[in-house]
């Protein structure tokens, strides 16, 4: 029996940002709508992380409570903000919900005095560098996770850190994600996240597409939008940009 009354655990759950670009209640509610009903079994009670990092107009979004409002009545469940202006940073606050930052956004750093280099300054410089080396090299020459069993309904994998190699098939309900590409040797009917710690270069590739969705470095595709033509058939998918570009594994 353990002696203790919780534990703390790292998860990786798929969470849906939510950018809004320019605020406008009636329109959100049209647009969202129409996303939603493209596939409503994806949406429903989906925890979403709102992005204010590019709003045009924060001053329309005093009222945070009725975006709030907005994604509850719509089934969708905000879990916090990121991106967030300063001028919107009290009244988000009052939510209680998380304000995380985004990629792009980074810790300040205090000023140093420079003072002049010793021997043994130098010398950690050097190591620094051959230090930094070494690890680029490393993180440039992955790790591969390798599933060889059907990854089920309901199921959730992950290759932190790696490319995800799946040997046989993934099946509509189940979740394959990876931090770099992602190799499916049989068919893809659930959904795959490729670059989930935003690795735009990472690529998803599959012998048979089935998807219920596919997703490059928090850009994603859902069922309806893929190419008609590429449906059972090897493709591979990729970032150009923001844009999802799925096409043929091999070109002719």
């Amino acid at each position: 029996m353990i002696d203790v009354n919780f534990q703390l655990k790292g998860s990786a759950i798929t969470v849906v940002v939510l950018a809004i670009i320019r605020y406008e209640p009636k329109s959100l509610v049209d647009e969202l709508k129409e996303k939603i009903a493209q596939a409503p079994q994806f949406f429903v009670n989906s925890p979403v992380l709102i992005n204010l990092d590019r709003l045009e107009n924060p001053e329309a979004l005093k009222k945070i409570g009725d975006l709030l409002t907005i994604c509850r009545e719509l089934d969708l469940q905000p879990l916090g903000f990121s991106g967030v202006p300063e001028v919107l940073l009290a009244p988000v606050n009052k939510t209680g919900l998380a304000v995380l930052p985004t990629p792009n956004e980074r810790a300040l750093k205090l000023p140093k005095q420079e003072v002049a280099p010793t021997v043994e300054t130098v010398i950690e410089r050097v190591v620094e560098t051959v230090v930094e080396t070494v690890i680029e090299e490393r993180i440039v020459q992955r790790l591969s996770k390798v599933i060889t069993r059907p990854v089920r309904s309901g199921q959730q994998i992950y290759a932190e850190g790696a490319d995800l190699i799946v040997l046989t098939q993934v099946s509509e309900g189940a979740e394959v994600l990876a931090d770099g590409h992602i190799h499916i040797y049989g068919t893809l009917r659930g959904r795959a996240l490729a670059g989930v710690r935003g690795d735009e270069t990472a690529r998803i590739f599959c012998q048979q597409m089935e998807a219920e969705l596919v997703s490059v470095a928090g850009n994603f595709v859902l069922q309806d939008s893929l190419p008609k033509e590429l449906l059972k058939k090897p493709a591979q998918i990729s970032l150009k940009g923001e844009k999802v570009v799925v096409e043929a594994l091999v070109s002719n």
